[in-house]
């Protein structure tokens, strides 16, 4: 399998585990299948929809072994191996502005970028993104600060225009 495509519901590390753990648990499943009594019945565990569009975006058939094997290996590769973002936010972001990002970072960055998401309510406003090896503080604050003597000035020549 060459590289595996992740959706978009896909955002973080540990998305990745999740979707892992839910193809392990179909292996289960059809172990037990093959061991259990005749005339007994068994109830196929539901797929999210995030394993589900993972599968169809990679032409994956989950009832092969085979295929679960590669796309299992696939996603530990990708949990070991793509870059992470670190982003902190003043609140907790909406899944609607999660994806829009990740579909962002996935064009502009890295086709198997995760975000990890952190909450620093210091922030205010903006979000601070670190990497491995750099940060990038994109607060209104540090925006602020960057601004001070401009703004200084804006202040002492508006308080001497009166």
């Amino acid at each position: 399998m060459e590289a595996v495509k992740i959706s978009n519901l896909i955002i973080g590390p540990s998305d990745v585990v999740k979707l892992r753990r839910e193809i392990n648990a179909l292996d289960d499943f059809f172990v037990a299948a093959k061991a259990r009594q005749t005339g007994t019945t068994m109830q196929l565990p539901k797929l999210t929809r995030v394993l589900d569009q993972t599968a169809k975006d990679n032409n994956v058939n989950l009832l092969e072994p085979s295929e679960r094997r590669r796309l299992s290996h696939s996603l530990e590769n990708i949990y070991e191996k793509a870059p992470v973002l670190h982003i902190s936010f003043a609140s907790e972001p909406s899944p609607k502005a999660l994806e829009k990002l990740i579909v962002w970072v996935r064009s502009n960055i890295h086709p198997q970028a995760l975000i990890r998401v952190g909450l620093q309510p210091s922030i205010a406003a903006g979000c601070f993104v670190r990497t491995a090896n750099k940060g990038f503080d994109l607060s209104l604050k540090a925006a602020l600060n960057r601004s001070e003597p401009e703004l200084v000035k804006l202040i002492a020549g508006a308080v001497n225009g009166r």
